[in-house]
């Protein structure tokens, strides 16, 4: 479950809707998950507010907690879903990033992930010191080699390091943690790790690059992808993709486990469904939306053109947009795209709202049917092996997953195809996952001798 915060795919508007930021509405969402038998709940990272013509966006201007903060409070009140944070290599520390994760992991009893990404605009930079100083095409480079020391890091202590019993010589036993030593274009450490290993080993590493780049990094690194991908062929052609590149890498075929981006609208019948459909789809885009979603390529205010009208005549006044509208509109061709848009939309018969509706509506990501007929289609995803799971974007929080949990699970455990409780109380463990293999390289000498004395 994604709990992504305010954005054109979240209702913030319907009189169900609660906060995007009291922690009772993160409770709720993720208890229900739980409820549920998800694998996980995760938290995504906004290190600056989106900006509309130059100004925090009106319309989802809500920020996201700490991700770590939230997800340390949510292990208390939980005991066996995973808890994914998204954490970024360029503006964090390896030793103290992996110090946070790996406190979570034992606090949580080994449900601890890290969603890695990485940015590279000087504008999300603004907030750091280091800001905007990574190439964009380092910026894989420098992720792996950061990834890559966070492992040796979560490796740096043996299994039977702690004594077993209070009659042992030392609490900690001689020689049995190892300094990690690093040093790169970005940053250099030497480190004594502080924590041991959790009982899932260390965190679960979750990745969504989808260039051939960010594939490659998640085949080399990750335990799971997050996907765009959530349409059955396309799913298909996704996992051979991966496997490909996994096996490349020297890595097993099913080493990394794939959930697509997706978004269920459901009812108890097929019409049902539609209207609840239409109905989600006028409070995501409604006339304002419309018209924001414009601007955002068009560089200029829009208010003046009637929503149900045309898309506007007149042109962008920006070539290209920019990292200040989000990931979703960064880096168009603003003034070859409106051409592309305006005939489209006359083609189409398409007012401004129908045309922001058709572009924003996760067509490809949306389950819509009955609790049965959507129970029905996923058996083939889980029969063929095309996905591991869905990563699911609620359209209201917090409760968003009702239906979810409620109906259609019933339907998918009467059919086999999802589990009727959880496998274990580690996240590795309710993946499928088996234990990472030690990592040496890099880890130099041994500490901890004639220390900790009794």
């Amino acid at each position: 479950m994604f709990f992504q915060g305010v954005n054109s795919g979240t209702v913030w508007k319907a009189a169900e809707s609660g906060s995007q930021t009291d922690f009772e509405s993160f409770r709720r969402i993720a208890q229900t998950a739980e409820r549920g038998l998800f694998a996980a709940f995760f938290l995504g990272e906004g290190l600056r507010l989106r900006e509309h013509l130059g100004r925090p966006h009106a319309l989802d201007v809500a920020g996201r907690p700490d991700a770590q903060t939230m997800l340390a409070a949510l292990a208390s009140v939980m005991s066996h879903i995973g808890l994914v944070a998204t954490q970024n290599t360029t503006y964090n520390d390896p030793a103290d990033l992996a110090h946070r994760l790996s406190t979570l992991d034992l606090l949580s009893g080994g449900r601890a992930a890290w969603n890695v990404v990485t940015t590279d605009n000087a504008w999300t930079g603004a907030n750091f010191r280091r800001g905007g100083y990574l190439d964009h095409a380092d910026r894989y480079v420098h992720a792996e080699a950061f990834v890559d020391t966070a492992k040796r890091i979560w490796d740096a202590w043996d299994d039977d390091a702690i004594a077993a019993s209070g009659t042992a010589e030392d609490w900690l036993a001689p020689g049995s943690v190892r300094r990690v030593r690093h040093e790169g274009q970005h940053y250099s450490i030497d480190v004594v790790p502080k924590l041991p290993r959790s009982a899932q080993y260390r965190p679960v590493l979750f990745q969504a690059g989808d260039s051939p780049d960010g594939r490659d990094f998640a085949a080399r690194q990750a335990d799971v992808i997050f996907s765009a991908h959530p349409k059955f062929e396309a799913a298909l052609d996704f996992r051979r993709d991966i496997v490909a590149r996994s096996l490349k890498a020297g890595r097993g075929a099913n080493d990394v486990q794939i959930m697509p981006a997706s978004e269920f609208i459901l009812a108890a019948t097929p019409q049902e469904a539609r209207d609840k459909k239409a109905w989600v789809r006028s409070l995501q885009i409604g006339p304002q939306q419309a018209l924001a979603y414009l601007e955002q390529f068009w560089g200029r205010e829009l208010q003046s053109y009637d929503p149900d009208g045309p898309l506007p005549d007149i042109d962008p006044v920006v070539e290209e947009t920019s990292e200040t509208r989000g990931s979703g509109f960064h880096g168009a061709k603003a003034r070859q795209l409106a051409d592309q848009w305006r005939a489209e939309a006359k083609e189409k018969g398409f007012s401004i709202r129908q045309f922001v509706s058709s572009k924003t509506s996760r067509v490809d990501a949306t389950f819509n049917g009955s609790y049965t007929e959507v129970a029905d289609r996923l058996v083939d995803y889980a029969r063929t092996g095309a996905v591991d799971g869905f990563n699911i974007s609620p359209w209201l929080v917090p409760a968003g997953l009702d239906d979810i949990v409620n109906h259609l699970v019933p339907e998918l455990q009467e059919r086999g195809i999802y589990p009727t409780e959880y496998a274990g109380t580690t996240l590795r463990e309710n993946l499928g996952l088996a234990t990472p293999v030690r990592s040496d390289a890099g880890v130099t000498g041994n500490v901890g001798a004639g220390a900790g004395h009794a």
